[in-house]
């Protein structure tokens, strides 16, 4: 006989889904259709879950909430006081099933790996608090297995396959675990409910799915899988490389549900201060003895709804005088044991006549009335007490819901009238620069303007006469022919109407050569990007630039004011060597910056020197015994440079091991094994930011 093992909720998602414990966790759709699982919420019970869920084969289990059903009890350690009758919320299990199933079985490697299949009642926060009541089906799989193995496991209600951590297999699904959307867990992996397999003696308990603690064959699988396999796959391809466990027999948990419940699904009522009628409407199982308890104060005895056959119940019944605001009623199901019984407000129907929009008054009219003839007050939500016409009303809400003292309310959509929205006139904005050139092309700009625009319309109305390219558009240009003032007006149309005129001046100056100016030389770290500056040369209508010295760079945007060239990173000699054509150049970037107009061209140039790089602190050791080089030493400059060591008082000769990283200190270290020295007494190194030291004398020792 198996222990139960209590299972502790996991933090759920936000959708109510929750995957946790695995690096990899796919579930796997099995190959066969799903041929059944959960179906139906039954009414929420005095402890606020539902009484029972039921399943596609109509099968409804209720909650195990109790001590003293040794088939289906709750958790003792779940209760606060276990000596005590079970009551809510004082005296609650934290945690209770509807269905507790389980598998164990013993791996091949001696593991021991638990299944654990459940439809868990819980509290969102631990604490039993009204309000935080959830249910959730949960699938948790656990054993130990080294970390990467890979295993696919098929067990009643699908297919996973997991990949193992340092803790081994450990997953836990839990779908529905938010608080009050008990609805969800009918989208989880579990159902129809596991049972035993009556064809396997011995019987299962009448009135259980079976006794939890004898291990059975069970049925109810939507997949006909009523076992557990493990098997261990590769963890590249996911071909099968064993099985390592096999199981096919459960312990389960689950007690047939015979209280039906009832919902009120409303209760309200109509009067005229002496005499009306109390209708209540009512759901639970069809067959059921659906009763409201008599109110004395209301003039009706307990009476018997009448049910349809459907699991809906109606009752209609007799009130003398007033209805007391908060008045509420008791229906119970009087076959359930203990007797179901739910309480609900009693409340006026509140009727809304009348309710529409006027757009172009901007006024709202609503009518309504309450079956309550002794005149509660109605108010319309977002307005007010409804006695008049609402004014000023610019954007209504789509739905009107009016709600009444006695505690009714009533939601319509609204529907409007008058006449309908075209767009607004647009704006016209008009921009240009406010200096131009004899001779060069100036550019008009109506893209800053606003609104629904068809149509740009520019005209010409101060200045000497020139002629506008693209004169309806939105970027037209012209090219003067001589110095003055020239102002133009725009007009934008759409089908709002016109917009008011624009304009826009501009100088134009007599023509001159353009000016190039670039601004100081840069000084930047090989291997990172320099942009350039020509945007205050003057005059300009064309940018040229191109490379005159230095290590070749590819400019970006060669022809515009602010190109840009990511400096080159210093070649080091290739591993391992010697490189007699290599050759050190840390020369700077020097670039040409050539503008032109109509009048002329402007030439400059700026230089981008390479930041010093300068390596301290050399130390260079050979060992002969070991063959073994060390080299340290300090960069001045803190990039991520890497450093090459040498033989010889050159850059050419064979390379001692691989290029290393200066670190965030600056400092870098260089152990190697080879090559032999020889007769070559000296060292120099080389970096891929221009540093460079030669000769540097080695220390050799045993």
């Amino acid at each position: 006989m198996r222990k139960r093992l209590s299972i502790a909720v996991v933090a759920a998602t936000v959708a109510g889904v929750s995957m946790a414990g695995v690096a990899a966790a796919v579930v796997v759709t099995p190959a066969g259709p799903r041929a059944g699982r959960l179906t139906q919420v039954g009414p929420i019970a005095e402890h606020g879950f539902p009484a029972w869920y039921r399943d596609s084969n109509d099968v409804r289990l209720e909650a195990c909430t109790t001590l003293d059903d040794p088939l289906c009890p709750a958790l003792a350690d779940e209760v606060p006081d276990p000596e005590q009758p079970i009551s809510f919320p004082g005296n609650f299990p934290g945690e209770f099933f509807y269905q507790l199933d389980g598998a164990e079985l013993t791996l091949t490697s001696g593991a021991r790996a638990v299944i654990g299949l459940n439809l868990e009642g819980a509290f969102a926060n631990d604490e039993v608090v009204d309000g935080d009541q959830m249910v959730f089906g949960r699938v948790r799989i656990r054993f130990p297995a080294p970390a990467g193995e890979r295993y696919r496991i098929t067990h009643p209600y699908g297919i996973d396959d997991l990949v193992a951590t340092d803790k081994g297999v450990n997953l836990t699904e839990d779908i529905g675990a938010v608080a009050g959307a008990f609805g969800q867990a009918l989208n989880s992996r579990i159902g129809p409910f596991l049972k035993w397999d009556p064809n396997v003696a011995p019987a299962a308990p009448a009135g259980y799915v079976g006794d939890p603690g004898v291990d059975h064959k069970v049925i109810g699988s939507p997949y006909n899988t009523n076992f557990v396999r493990v098997e261990r796959l590769d963890p590249a391809t996911g071909a099968v490389l064993a099985q390592v466990g096999f199981t096919d027999v459960f312990s389960i948990q689950g007690r047939y549900a015979t209280n039906a419940g009832v919902d009120v699904d409303q209760a309200t009522y109509s009067t005229d201060g002496t005499s009306g009628t109390l209708e209540v409407f009512a759901t639970s199982e069809p067959g059921q003895a659906i009763e409201v308890t008599g109110v004395p104060a209301l003039g009706f005895r307990t009476t018997r709804l009448r049910g349809g056959g459907n699991g809906h119940y109606y009752g209609r019944f007799p009130i003398t005088g007033p209805v007391p605001p908060g008045t509420k009623i008791e229906v119970v199901n009087a076959g359930d044991r203990p007797i179901a019984r739910k309480t609900r407000p009693v409340v006026d129907v509140v009727r809304i006549e009348e309710v529409g929009y006027d757009a172009d008054a901007g006024t709202l009219t609503v009518r309504a009335s309450s079956s309550d003839r002794t005149g509660p007050a109605l108010s319309v939500t977002g307005f007010g007490p409804l006695t008049q016409t609402f004014t000023g009303v610019l954007a209504p809400p789509p739905i009107i819901t009016v709600t009444s003292a006695a505690g009714g309310s009533t939601t319509v959509p609204l529907t409007g009238s008058g006449g309908t929205f075209t767009p607004a006139a647009p704006v016209a904005a008009a921009t240009a620069d406010g200096t131009a050139v004899v001779g060069q092309t100036v550019k008009l700009d109506a893209t800053g303007s606003a609104g629904e625009i068809d149509a740009y319309a520019w005209t010409q109305i101060a200045g000497p006469p020139v002629t506008l390219t693209g004169a309806g558009g939105s970027t037209p240009s012209f090219v003067p022919a001589e110095p003055g003032a020239y102002t133009f007006s725009l007009v934008v149309t759409g089908p709002g109407g016109s917009s008011e005129p624009a304009t826009v001046s501009v100088t134009v100056i007599e023509q001159a050569g353009p000016k190039a100016v670039v601004g100081a030389d840069q000084t930047v770290v090989r291997g990172r990007a320099v942009t350039l500056d020509g945007s205050r040369s003057t005059g300009v209508e064309t940018y040229a630039w191109r490379q005159i010295s230095g290590p070749a760079v590819t400019l970006a945007g060669a022809t515009t004011a602010k190109p840009f060239f990511t400096f080159p990173a210093h070649a080091l000699p290739a591993v391992p060597g010697p490189n007699p054509a290599y050759v050190y150049d840390n020369d700077p970037v020097v670039l040409e910056l050539t503008v032109r107009n109509p009048a002329g061209t402007d030439v400059v140039r700026t230089t981008v020197r390479p930041a010093a790089d300068q390596l301290t602190n050399l130390t260079v050791r050979y060992r002969t015994g070991a063959n073994e080089w060390r080299i340290s030493g300090t960069s001045t400059l803190i990039a991520g440079q890497r450093v090459t060591a040498v033989l010889g008082s050159t850059l050419t000769g064979r390379v001692i091991g691989t290029p290393v990283a200066v670190d965030a200190t600056g400092a870098f270290s260089i152990k190697v094994t080879g090559p032999a020295p020889g007769p070559v007494t000296t060292v120099s190194l080389v970096t891929t930011t221009g540093g460079r030291a030669l000769a540097q004398q080695t220390t050799v020792t045993n």
